[in-house]
């Protein structure tokens, strides 16, 4: 009973009996409902909200297109065409959870680009930015996995050459490569390995998003002004401020995502991918999903690193090692900018250069989309220098040498002064 006396009192009995015995609606209403929000946040912080509807999207769509897929050879890609032309609402669920990967990675890619901006991963939320990249990470192996699936021209490409690369690793390259073939060609074994994986790890990104969510409601959530509240003048109640928002801006995206969905469904697939995989044909220019184009132009950007016609480091082993490391270096973020500012509001230099990386990232997945032949390594070359610049060179020498503009004095302030 002593326990109870903490809880929060409910108009509806039911509710209350259940929070007496288990105060999950108290821990909501304080957590959702009276979590005190930056009033200063605009829409720009609806995208962590979207990814969580776009993941639970995936794992619901995902589980129901499992009871009909068959991890084999001889039968994935027929499976498909079962699930697309004989299944109630089969094609429906495909194309929610074909589009709903594309999506996930746009709204998760915008929730980084946002946090980089407004620096979201300095201090005291270091950690919440580090489980931000793990998901990432995550996101990236799940999104690998489901492609395979398919089982088209595309899809075994693609994972001859994404589980090649393993390859270059000294030593113990080739033992992983069989390891995850499960033999010595992409085959069945494969595609169960990566059923198996594609279905569990999204489970585990729910987790670590769980612990992300967690670790915010600790630090409070960053703002475009940077400036930490200074008391319950700078804040409002989550509920209904920020959840109106949210719901505003998800039915904004829905109604685009639907739209992709119902009248442009395979506008972001490649043509290739919709026929059968067959070990002895090759497409001609092997691509991968839209999402990885970038890190794909990174990969094939970096030649053999030696010294008077010495090789070190093969080419394959190093595009492996500088892909790997154009997502790993966002874990070093909050300390590679030292600034005491975080926002690019305030910090002018700064604002410039991320727009020039946003332009480079965007310029990456368009090479990256291009045959590696040509001017097409140069521009990819010259691309994968400054992206690596950005974060290694540029970024430490602004937080030591740039001028920023005055910070208000607080959150209040600035809302005050825009109105």
């Amino acid at each position: 009973m002593s326990a109870s006396k903490n809880n929060t009192p409910f108009q509806n009995k039911t509710v209350q009996w259940i929070d007496e015995r288990l105060p999950i609606f108290t821990m909501m209403k304080k957590e959702y409902g009276e979590f005190p929000m930056p009033k200063n946040c605009n829409y720009w912080w609806n995208f962590g909200a979207l990814s969580m509807l776009m993941l639970f999207l995936l794992i619901a769509t995902g589980i129901f297109l499992a009871m009909h897929y068959v991890p084999d050879s001889n039968l994935a890609f027929g499976r498909i065409e079962h699930i697309m032309r004989n299944v109630n609402g089969g094609w429906l669920l495909r194309y929610l959870h074909m589009n709903a990967a594309s999506f996930f990675f746009i709204v998760v890619y915008i929730h980084t680009f946002r946090g980089i901006y407004f620096g979201s991963f300095k201090q005291p939320r270091e950690l919440l930015w580090i489980m931000g990249v793990v998901i990432l990470f995550l996101m990236m192996a799940t999104a690998f996995l489901g492609y395979v699936l398919p089982w088209g021209q595309m899809s075994l490409a693609g994972a001859k050459v994404i589980t090649n690369m393993f390859s270059a690793i000294p030593l113990v390259g080739e033992s992983i490569v069989t390891w995850l073939w499960g033999g010595y060609s992409v085959d069945n074994p494969t595609l169960n390995r990566f059923f198996v994986l594609h279905y569990l790890l999204p489970f585990v990104i729910f987790g670590v998003v769980i612990l992300h969510v967690a670790a915010l409601h600790i630090t409070g959530s960053n703002n475009p002004t940077g400036i930490e509240p200074k008391g319950p003048q700078d804040t409002v109640p989550f509920h209904p401020y920020f959840t109106s928002k949210d719901i505003f801006g998800a039915s904004i995206f829905l109604i685009v995502f639907c739209l992709v969905v119902f009248y442009f469904p395979n506008f972001l697939g490649h043509p290739d991918n919709y026929i059968p995989a067959d070990p002895m044909s090759t497409p001609e220019h092997i691509v991968p999903e839209w999402y990885f184009l970038p890190f794909y132009a990174i990969l094939r950007a970096v030649p053999d690193i030696g010294i008077f016609g010495v090789t070190f480091i093969e080419a394959k082993l190093a595009g492996v090692v500088a892909m790997m490391a154009a997502v790993a270096i966002l874990f070093l973020l909050p300390w590679l900018d030292k600034s005491p500012v975080k926002s690019a509001n305030y910090r002018p230099l700064y604002r410039f250069f991320f727009w020039v990386l946003f332009i480079d990232c965007f310029a990456l997945g368009y090479i990256g989309s291009q045959p590696a032949e040509g001017s097409w390594i140069t521009y990819g070359r010259l691309g994968t220098a400054y992206y690596f610049a950005h974060f290694l060179v540029i970024m430490p020498l602004l937080a030591k040498y740039e001028k920023t503009k005055p910070l208000p004095t607080s959150i209040s302030e600035s809302v005050i002064k825009k109105q």
